[in-house]
């Protein structure tokens, strides 16, 4: 098992806003492990989950034009 990332620790790992990471992470859209109020993230589940949208992203605008 690897290493689990804190919120804030994930947000500088991936400059990514931290606001953002913890609003897909409680609405389901992010995974993570919540620990009582803590969200912890595994960093190479959340890079390819990251990486598939935006894939599927660049499809869905592939197919509009």
């Amino acid at each position: 098992m690897s290493d689990l990332l804190t919120l804030n620790r994930l947000a500088r790992t991936l400059r990514l806003s931290r606001a953002w990471l913890k609003e897909e992470a409680l609405t389901g859209r992010l995974p993570c492990l919540r620990v009582g109020r803590k969200l912890l993230f595994e960093l190479a589940t959340v890079k390819r989950e990251l990486a598939e949208r935006a894939a599927t992203s660049r499809e869905g605008g592939k197919d509009e034009r």
